[in-house]
Parts: C-alpha cells; sequence; structure tokens
C-alpha cells in the first residue's frame, strides 16, 4: 500500500492519495485544486488515477474532483444524501472500494455534514482489520467537526448526529488505528484542531475534548457554542461544491500591459494588489484591495471582494502567479483576468493616477491614547470577533459586527470618522481594514495584537 498526504498551510486544508502500487492503481481523498501534485505521484509512483472520493460536500474549499476526473477519466464517489448535481457514483455505508490489495472501507458518519462518511483502510497483505481511517471533517486531531456550516437552524441536529459518529464509529475502533483528517490547523471547520497532521483512536480516546464529552446533550451545547467565524463565502463555495467546479485545466501566465488592464477595469473588474504592505504604502493604484500574497490568501479574499468580480492581480514577484491562482480558486475566486506585467512608472507615464499610504497599523497603547485624548481624531472601534469573543471581553465602546457580516454593515460607516478595527490577534482585523481601505474611508486603524495585546497591556475590558 502506498498512501501520501497534502496539506495546504493557511487554510488548512489535507488530501489524501492512497494506492496499490502491485495494481497500478490509486484513489485521490477531497482532491483541492492544484491537482498536478496527484498525478505527479501517480506517475512517479506507477499508479493510475481510478477513484476520487469526497468525504463531504465541503463548505471552506472548491474541490478539485471535476477537474481531476476531467484529466484521468477516473471515477467520483459521494454519499447518496449529497445530491450532488455533477457525475458521480453514490456510495453509502457499508460498501468496499477496491485497489488491489487495499481496500477502502465507507462509513456513514454524519455530523459535520448530512452527507459525511469516512474511509477505513485496510491493506490485505497486511490483515483483515483497518490500518487507518480517513475522517474527513468529522474527527480532527484534538477536536471534531463544526455541526453549523450548513446553516445554523440544522446545527443541533448534526451535533446529535456527530455525537453518534463519535461514539458508534470511531470509539468503536481499535486504539492503534491511525487518524488521518481532513483539515489541520488554520481551517475554520473546527474550534481548535491541532496542528500534528496524524493522532491514533487511542490517543485521541483519552485527549480529544469532543470525546470526553459521552452525553448527548451535553456534547450538542459543547459544540454549537464558541465556534470561530464561518468561512468566507461559505455558502457559495457549499454550491459550488454541489454542482461541480469548472475545471481549470492547466494554470498558464497572463501578463497583461497597462491598456489591456484598464480595459478590464471598465468592463467591471476589480484590482488585487498582493505586493508587500511597504511597497502598496509607498505606491498604489487607487481603489486597489491590498491583500498580501500569503498563506493566509484563501481565508482572507472571501471577506475583501465578491466571488463574481474579475480580477486583475498585482504581484511583487510574476512567478507567484499559479501559487495565487490557486489560493484563490480554492475558495472559489476563478475569473483571474491576468497580472498587471507593466510597472507603475508605465501606469504613471500614460497620465494614470497613483496615491501612497495605507491602513495604518497601530498597537493597543497607540490605540488607547486615541480614545482617551483624541478628541476631533477619536476613532470608533470596531470589532470583528464572534460575538461569543466579543462578550468575553472588548474594548470599551467597541461596536461588535463579526468579519462575516462586515462587507454587509460597511455602509453603516462613515467615511469621514476614523474607525479602528480589533480582532484577537490581528489577523481577521487586517481583513476588515482592507476593505474600508479600498472602500474609501478617509482613516483606517489595524489594531496589532488585537484583543489579546490590548489585555496584555493591562488596559480595561467592557464585558
Amino acid at each position: 500500500m502506498y498512501l501520501e498526504q497534502y496539506f495546504i498551510e493557511g487554510l488548512g486544508c489535507a488530501s489524501y492519495l492512497v494506492g496499490c502500487e502491485g495494481a497500478g492503481v490509486a484513489a485521490v481523498i477531497d482532491p483541492d485544486r492544484d491537482v498536478q501534485k496527484y498525478l505527479d505521484t501517480a506517475a512517479a509512483r506507477g499508479m493510475t488515477i481510478t477513484h476520487i472520493i469526497e468525504t463531504h460536500l465541503h463548505a471552506d474549499h472548491v474541490s478539485g474532483n471535476t477537474d481531476l476526473a476531467d484529466r484521468t477519466g477516473a471515477t467520483i464517489y459521494v454519499h447518496e444524501a449529497a445530491n450532488a448535481q455533477f457525475e458521480h457514483q453514490t456510495v453509502k455505508g457499508g460498501d468496499v472500494l477496491t485497489l488491489g490489495n487495499v481496500e477502502l472501507r465507507v462509513r456513514f458518519t454524519p455530523g459535520h455534514t448530512p452527507e459525511s462518511i469516512s474511509l477505513q483502510v485496510v491493506d490485505k497483505t497486511r490483515a483483515d482489520e483497518p490500518w487507518m481511517v480517513l475522517t474527513g471533517d468529522t474527527l480532527f486531531v484534538g477536536d471534531a467537526g463544526r455541526p453549523d456550516l450548513v446553516g445554523i437552524e440544522a446545527a443541533r441536529g448534526l451535533a446529535e448526529q456527530m455525537h453518534g459518529t463519535l461514539h458508534d464509529e470511531y470509539l468503536t475502533l481499535e486504539d492503534g488505528v491511525m487518524v488521518l483528517p481532513g483539515h489541520g490547523a488554520g481551517s475554520l471547520c473546527g474550534k481548535s484542531i491541532g496542528s500534528v497532521l496524524s493522532s491514533t483512536i487511542g490517543f485521541e480516546r483519552k485527549h480529544n475534548p469532543a470525546l470526553q464529552i459521552h452525553e448527548r446533550d451535553a456534547y450538542v451545547e459543547f459544540a454549537v457554542n464558541g465556534l470561530p467565524e464561518q468561512p468566507g463565502n461559505h455558502k457559495r463555495i457549499k454550491q459550488i461544491n454541489r454542482q461541480g467546479a469548472r475545471p481549470l485545466g492547466e494554470v498558464k501566465p497572463k501578463p497583461l500591459g497597462v491598456q489591456e488592464s484598464v480595459m478590464h477595469f471598465r468592463q467591471g473588474a476589480a484590482l488585487l494588489d498582493l505586493r508587500p504592505k511597504a511597497d502598496y504604502k509607498a505606491k498604489h493604484i487607487p481603489g486597489a484591495v491590498h491583500l498580501e500574497a500569503d498563506d493566509q490568501l484563501s481565508n482572507r479574499i472571501g471577506f475583501v471582494l465578491p466571488p463574481d468580480v474579475p480580477l486583475v492581480l498585482m504581484l511583487a514577484d510574476p512567478a507567484d502567479y499559479r501559487r495565487v491562482v490557486y489560493s484563490l480558486a480554492r475558495v472559489g475566486y476563478d475569473q483571474i483576468a491576468g497580472y498587471l506585467a507593466d510597472s507603475l512608472l508605465s501606469w504613471e507615464a500614460l497620465g494614470l493616477p497613483t496615491t501612497a499610504g495605507d491602513v495604518r497599523d497601530i498597537d493597543p497603547l497607540e490605540l488607547n491614547e486615541l480614545l482617551e485624548h483624541g478628541n476631533g481624531s477619536r476613532p470608533i472601534v470596531i470589532d470583528v470577533r464572534e460575538s461569543w469573543e466579543f462578550s468575553s471581553g472588548h474594548v470599551p465602546g467597541a461596536r461588535l459586527i463579526p468579519l462575516g457580516q462586515f462587507a454587509r454593515h460597511v455602509a453603516e460607516l462613515d467615511p469621514a470618522q476614523p474607525v479602528a478595527v480589533i480582532c484577537a490577534s490581528g489577523s481577521r482585523s487586517q481583513s476588515a481594514a482592507a476593505l474600508l481601505g479600498q472602500k474609501g474611508f478617509e482613516t483606517v486603524y489595524n489594531i496589532l495584537g488585537g484583543t489579546m495585546g490590548w489585555m496584555q497591556r493591562g488596559l480595561p475590558l467592557e464585558r
């Protein structure tokens, strides 16, 4: 048997290739949109990809299943309750998918979604019992899948199902069975997923908080409270995955000159400036949205730009184009017109405007000074954490607008009034501040270190 795990930093997604080298066949489980890596691995190991298996319809990232099927002719398998609209074959609990000497035993494990499955992996050359279990988004290292991404109204019912899944499926397995989850740290599909990318049933049995709660009603309360913000654009991502994503094909750089870029802007495209913040502050094109091309790009883009707007990219290095395109495509942003290949000097030489400045990063002590002595420059403080975080303690007088709702409430704010945006640590607030900058707000502060930094400096909290 051969198994390889692939992990995407920032988004926290894990996918797998499992195969039998003797028979020369393999399956890919929960593929992301950069499918070339699976093709490369299979070719290097002398295997053909014949099966593509989705543990569920994802809400945090767009699947690469249709693209991989288009390139390989492999069959896509999803649970019969998924109501998938793309070409596929349904499976149900108890089915067995055979890859030479490897068996993938399908188990119906609802709770994160109604159609979630897990796959018990059996290497018949070694034993008849499962060696490992691919748990999708149900059992994580140190956590279990959240129940609210299908819709908050379904959360309690799914949490009840998850309690049954955890106790009737996973806790009945032997301690030595390996746990290979669909997410690691960075994912918003759980509350506190561990950074280690595998575990065992025995270790999770002893140390996973979700497995310590044996009474069903108590588990439901545990599961539905204290959830992080929902992934940006998650409803649309879920629908894309139900319909089947448009295959990306091979991603090739698309350099655009100034005139070509202007044509796209006139047709409604947005400019996404992905350069380092210092470069953006020194000079940028008015109206550009700034997000750095780091491993948080996939998580942040959904909070600052609508997914149906074509994008022109501005890159520090054109070699980043392919990586950035996949980061955007993973969350449903695949209308990429290309990247601005000409410099800002060329832009200015044609009489087109540039500007300077940006959202200002300040620390909690500076914010406190502005709040106490700012007079006319005193900012309104917007806290973009979730309500449960806000209720545990916030900057006095702050207004709560969770990041997932922020774009819908921007029109309620006065662009002429200074705004200070704060979250837990300074990450979510950066996304919200970027949106305010793009909307023309005159003075925007991003609070470095967030509420945690405010507390560490001994500043007062309101509850």
